[in-house]
């Protein structure tokens, strides 16, 4: 089966589930409508929505190609760290710290994926970028919680490029008899990865009785995770005809990715709580900001990536 042909079949499935979500979202709403209204329908909706967005902004990129791909993540990231920098309280000596992430950073991280130089994107940020953020916050001359302020910058500079980064980074990777579909195994990682946290909410709402860590984030409970990471992992196993994997290959890799992407999602939530914010913005109809959209990816991409490069490259 040609790459054009698992694209096709993809995109007719994930079609096929947002007609029957869309549908079911309208039941759900009409029955609502008739008590007075409900606000979870209505979230549910605007969420339904926002997929049926997403996922044609995704499938229009995929079909221009590996550039259009890195170009789409970039932009992401980019929302992503200014969302990050927004709710996380900067000064004026931190401006060419800032100017240097988005205009510099950020920027480079990309090309090097793009360019294929895989020696230098797994360090540019981690060494050099983290070396450069507070020489250059030094300038102003202003100590004041100093190694706080270089900290957030470079805690937000690897979560929301570095990390994320890794996602179109897997268009690098030198699987045998694998590397012109590369694009798959993004794609591979996305449903995943995304569904994971669908299904983890929709058993969560369903069965959810026992909290995971209830003062960080109250939603995640021990049936959401443990019924909605069984579902993506399943759903993980019946893609492994899009990746190089065997279908026990795949179940295992959708794992690694559903608990890489759980942690993710936890661990971002904290650090929201600890500024007091619900949500990293409201760019995302019904799903809040970027970040909330990619907080998943940015630990599950680059584990993803080295389990393969890993495992799987000769």
């Amino acid at each position: 089966m040609t790459i054009e042909q698992k694209f096709l079949w993809l995109g007719a499935g994930i079609g096929a589930l947002l007609i029957v979500a869309s549908a079911i979202g309208w039941v759900l709403h009409r029955r609502a409508a008739r008590r007075g209204g409900s606000a979870t329908i209505d979230n549910l909706n605007a969420r339904i929505r926002a997929w049926w967005v997403m996922v044609a902004v995704i499938a229009l990129t995929f079909w221009l190609g590996k550039t259009a791909a890195i170009v789409l993540f970039g932009i992401a990231s980019a929302f992503a760290l200014r969302e990050f920098v927004t709710l996380t309280p900067t000064k004026r000596g931190d401006y060419l710290p800032l100017v240097l992430s988005f205009y510099v950073l950020l920027p480079v991280q990309y090309w090097l994926i793009a360019d294929g130089w895989y020696n230098l994107f797994a360090i540019f940020l981690p060494v050099y970028g983290f070396l450069l953020l507070p020489v250059l916050a030094t300038v102003s001359g202003d100590t004041d919680e100093f190694l706080a302020r270089v900290t957030k910058l470079q805690w937000g500079l690897m979560i929301t490029v570095y990390c994320i980064s890794y996602a179109p980074a897997l268009l690098l990777v030198q699987v045998p008899g694998f590397v012109e579909q590369n694009l798959l195994l993004l794609v591979f990682l996305l449903i995943v990865v995304q569904l994971s946290d669908v299904m983890q909410y929709v058993w969560g709402k369903l069965t959810g009785k026992h909290k995971i860590a209830p003062h960080v984030s109250p939603s995640k409970t021990v049936e959401g995770f443990v019924g909605g990471g069984l579902s993506a992992v399943a759903i993980g196993a019946s893609l492994w005809w899009i990746t190089p994997f065997t279908p026990a290959q795949a179940a295992a890799m959708a794992a690694v990715i559903v608990v890489a992407g759980f942690l993710g999602g936890l661990a971002l939530s904290a650090v929201k709580r600890s500024l007091g914010a619900k949500d990293w913005g409201q760019m995302i109809e019904g799903h809040g900001g970027m970040l909330d959209r990619l907080d998943s990816v940015s630990f599950a991409a680059p584990v993803f990536f080295h389990v393969i490069r890993y495992f799987f490259e000769p």
